[in-house]
């Protein structure tokens, strides 16, 4: 089958100049618009990038990862997660196999006219080497004490390297510096859309939420789902932080986005073997195929909080069946760690709401499906939880 649905491609050129001219002043409030409309109608986009990443670059570092990934297990082992905090490096074959704790399936609930959530236990079928913004003081009494653990250039050469520099146009793209003062970023075009009209002040407090960001970068390897195998190469779930920037190979008919869309019609059919995830909700599940030049960018489920519900986080999984060894690198854009995150005034304006901001509380205490518009919550308590489940070796270490 096949579907009308695509995600909107925005060129982020005006956005990595300075602007200097009525013209270029126009084409940022056009790429806010773009910016904010997607969020609205899809919570997945495409980000053009092609004016500020060299297309090589990414390539190289996917077949940087793959040649990791193809190492001996012995020599993988040499970084294990239980030589750090067990958060950061790899986490590889069946052994670690990641069992997702959210695994989201909408229900109808007829009897209150309402959709509630469900979770599914299922392991996934691929390995991954995970990083995260190194801690100034490693203190083996704190979570997530450790150091970053890159493969060595006798093993890897250049992977270290390659992979810092990643992290560096990652950090720029997403807010974290500016290297023109007069150069704003994807953060910026979103809060400066005309569809959330933040004033000045308002748009320096959420600055602030995020201009010393505790990033996570992935490299993760995807072998083809077997046969006989009962579950996803990634099951269904949302991204719990702020922005997620994805390179992924050419592969194609692997990363799928459900898109809750009246009178959709499917782009990926059915496939055999694998069990149902969703049901009873008015959309399908679309590809969300690689282009060149383009990382695909969701937002997560932090600014569905910051924009009051207006921006969702959409359900993403991978599906691969194809013959390749299918590699993707995504980096996530969090907030600051210890930012507490509340609905935007401005977002609370549009949707007229007028209750009182409640008190903090932390993403540990309660389930982020529960009254996720209108809590308070610190980045850095859910983040703990988010770690502890996504890997066998760390399960439970940060629970709360």
């Amino acid at each position: 089958m096949t579907s009308n649905l695509q995600l909107p491609i925005i060129d982020m050129a005006p956005y990595l100049t300075p602007a200097a001219t009525p013209e270029q002043v126009a084409a940022r409030k056009a790429v806010s618009g773009a910016l904010h409309d997607a969020c609205l109608r899809f919570g997945f986009f495409y980000l053009d990038i092609s004016t500020y990443v060299d297309p090589l670059v990414p390539d190289e570092l996917a077949a940087l990862a793959r040649d990791f990934f193809h190492l001996p297990q012995e020599v993988k082992d040499r970084i294990s997660l239980t030589k750090q905090d067990n958060a950061r490096g790899p986490s590889l074959s069946q052994a670690s196999l990641r069992v997702q704790p959210t695994r989201f399936t909408y229900l109808q609930d007829t009897s209150a006219s309402k959709r509630t959530l469900r979770t599914e236990r299922r392991a996934d079928n691929h390995e991954g080497l995970d990083f995260y913004r190194p801690v100034e003081q490693p203190d083996r009494a704190r979570p997530l004490w450790g150091e970053n653990q890159y493969p060595p250039d006798s093993d890897v050469p250049g992977f270290r390297a390659k992979y810092e520099l990643w992290v560096e146009k990652m950090k720029i793209l997403g807010l974290i510096e500016r290297f023109c003062s007069s150069i704003w970023h994807v953060i910026d075009a979103l809060v400066m859309a005309i569809g959330l009209g933040l004033t000045s002040e308002e748009w320096q407090e959420l600055r602030a939420q995020v201009d010393d960001s505790f990033w996570v970068m992935r490299a993760i390897g995807y072998p083809p789902l077997p046969d006989d195998h009962d579950g996803f190469s990634c099951g269904a779930h949302k991204d719990y932080g702020c922005l997620t920037f994805l390179y992924a190979d050419p592969t194609p008919s692997a990363l799928q986005v459900f898109l809750q869309q009246p009178g959709a019609v499917a782009d990926a059919a059915p496939l055999a073997g694998l069990p149902v995830e969703q049901w009873d909700a008015e959309g399908v599940w679309i590809n969300a195929d690689p282009i060149p030049g383009c990382v695909v960018c969701n937002i997560g489920e932090m600014w569905e909080i910051w924009s009051a519900g207006l921006y969702k986080s959409t359900l993403h999984r991978v599906i691969h069946r194809s013959s390749n060894y299918r590699v993707s690198i995504p980096f996530f854009f969090e907030p600051n760690f210890d930012a507490m995150i509340k609905p935007l005034a401005a977002a609370k304006r549009i949707r007229g709401d007028t209750a009182p901001e409640p008190e903090p509380v932390s993403y540990g205490e309660i389930s982020l499906s529960n009254l996720i518009c209108s809590l308070t919550r610190s980045t850095g308590a859910f983040l703990m939880k988010k770690v502890g489940n996504n890997f066998t070796t760390g399960k439970g270490k940060y629970d709360s």
